[in-house]
């Protein structure tokens, strides 16, 4: 089959790679334009783009899906298929162009956690599984008839990251399977209609401040669905501390209000009383600072027990 495949950041990789090195025939890839980055604002090429180029794919770029030239440039390729990995929200007459249609994958056990963020919402709300879900795009974003599903467990102390890196895998061999058999016709699908999906909205910087108030899984979950961006954070002396890494550490002390410090030295690390139990800060940053344990970063940033973290 001849495809087309949209995607931008690392977790399109695996698909992508795939796809390169099957029976079928990739065309071209769409992603992104480069961005500027780092301290020099040097405009720096998405990943998608790195590995299309390594493996001689011609690669477009548009800045506007609905330019004329982008659009008359991508008929010209008449693909069967476009693959959608982590890409943007396409126009329309992108979407109905290829004669087999359009199919996206998305992180999640549609309807389940709709959105631009159901890997980091999915551990936030403390869920032991989820899977990924390749559908045919239709009106509504992410609401599709699906073709198919499979489910993945979510480890204890799996973070965002770590599931996104398994959920690219299982995306890559799924995508395969189903383009196989679109090939030979056998695929059939399943309506979302009917059944109430959960939102997965876009993550910002401010669901990242810790409520000391909160329970302790639930803020070791937060602290796990948002490592390792935009990181969880806590204050102490108008100095921001991002937490990467938490352990469940038994009961609260008699006597202990939420955010304060009930260990701190070399042997615990840093411990944190919550709303129901205590909570080990096993890998932080203070800002302007790399990620180090909370042992290293003790021996500079004197914390006391007793001393108490911004509620």
């Amino acid at each position: 089959m001849r495809l087309i495949f949209m995607g931008t950041p690392q977790f399109a990789l695996p698909s992508l790679e795939r796809l390169a090195d099957s029976s079928h025939q990739v065309l071209a890839v769409v992603t992104r334009p480069d961005r500027p980055r780092g301290r020099g604002l040097k405009k720096s090429p998405p990943p998608v783009k790195l590995l299309a180029v390594s493996r001689g794919l011609p690669v477009l770029q548009p800045e506007n899906l609905k330019d004329k030239e982008f659009i008359d440039r991508l008929s010209e390729y008449r693909a069967d298929l476009f693959v959608v990995v982590a890409f943007r929200i396409l126009p329309q007459e992108v979407v109905t162009m290829p004669p087999r249609g359009t199919i996206d994958v998305h992180p999640s056990m549609l309807p389940r956690y709709r959105g631009a963020a159901p890997i980091q919402w999915a551990i936030i709300n403390g869920e032991n599984r989820t899977g990924v879900s390749v559908f045919f795009i239709g009106g509504k974003i992410d609401a599709g008839d699906i073709i198919r599903q499979r489910a993945v467990d979510i480890d204890p102390d799996e973070t965002a990251g770590d599931l996104s890196r398994k959920l690219a895998g299982v995306s890559a061999e799924v995508l395969l399977e189903i383009i196989d058999e679109m090939d030979r016709g056998e695929v059939a699908t399943v309506s979302q209609e009917g059944v109430e999906p959960s939102p997965a909205p876009k993550i910002t910087r401010q669901h990242g401040q810790i409520r000391w108030d909160r329970t302790a899984r639930e803020l070791k979950n937060l602290i796990r669905g948002l490592n390792p961006w935009p990181g969880a954070y806590t204050s102490f002396a108008g100095k921001t501390i991002k937490v990467y890494r938490a352990e469940l550490a038994g009961p609260s002390p008699d006597g202990a209000a939420p955010g304060e410090i009930t260990s701190s030295d070399a042997r615990t690390g840093l411990v944190v009383n919550t709303a129901d139990g205590q909570l080990s800060l096993t890998e932080v940053q203070l800002e302007g600072k790399r990620r180090m344990s909370s042992v290293e970063f003790l021996r500079g940033f004197r914390l006391q027990a007793g001393d108490r973290f911004e509620v």
